[in-house]
């Protein structure tokens, strides 16, 4: 296996984990289990918007998504926790396997992030997990034309970095992220954490694995 030149991350769900914003929702007199329809419809929006050929901030979408859920779930003030759980958002720390697999693979190639968040977000991330300075670049898509998985995202990424995108690896746990990549010319590798099965109708990555450390593994050179 050929290293890469430069490693691409995703950032949310990628190297983020959401699992605390179930108490968030709660908190907020909202059930844990809507923070995947939130999501979900945060994604769905933002998809949407770039299908149309316009744009919107991931913020603005997931805070506007937040609002509708409280209003309609009767929150005395929407607004107010909609903030809250906003915070709890940029408040999120990394999946255990994030640290030791970034170390790992920081020897091997450079490494950059892009994601359809603020590259503020993706920067406290990385700073709270003690590995900025693993990343030569953070990378979001409100510098960019469109939302991944539009071809022209990872093109942005390919310029700004001064790589071809062949030269790229794209890591991340959406099949949607993978698919999109390789339809623009990148390499990738798809962190199957839950032990999922990859949609059928999508471009296969070229990886497969169940964490960042395993990644690594499979990219090191062998002697």
């Amino acid at each position: 296996m050929t290293a890469p030149g430069l490693i691409l991350f995703d950032v949310n769900e990628t190297l983020s984990d959401m699992s605390p914003m179930g108490a968030a929702f709660a908190a907020e007199g909202l059930a844990p289990h809507q923070v995947k329809e939130w999501f979900a419809g945060v994604l769905r929006d933002g998809f949407a918007a770039a299908a149309a050929g316009g744009s919107a901030a991931f913020a603005e979408i997931a805070r506007d998504g937040a609002v509708r859920l409280l209003e309609a779930g009767g929150a005395a003030d929407a607004s107010a926790s909609a903030e809250r759980i906003m915070e709890a958002m940029h408040g999120l720390d990394v999946h255990p396997d994030v640290a030791p697999g970034v170390e790992a693979l920081a020897s091997v190639a450079e490494l950059a992030t892009l994601s359809n968040g603020a590259a503020s977000v993706a920067d406290g991330l990385l700073r709270r997990a003690g590995l900025r300075e693993r990343f030569a670049a953070l990378l979001s898509v409100e510098d960019a034309p469109a939302w991944k998985p539009s071809r022209v995202a990872y093109a942005f990424a390919a310029d700004a970095l001064s790589r071809q995108p062949g030269e790229m690896l794209l890591v991340a746990v959406h099949p949607w992220d993978i698919h999109g990549a390789c339809r623009a010319g990148l390499r990738t590798a798809w962190i199957n954490r839950g032990g999922a099965t990859y949609p059928a109708y999508f471009a296969q990555p070229e990886l497969q694995t169940s964490d960042l450390p395993s990644l690594a593994d499979q990219l090191a050179p062998r002697p």
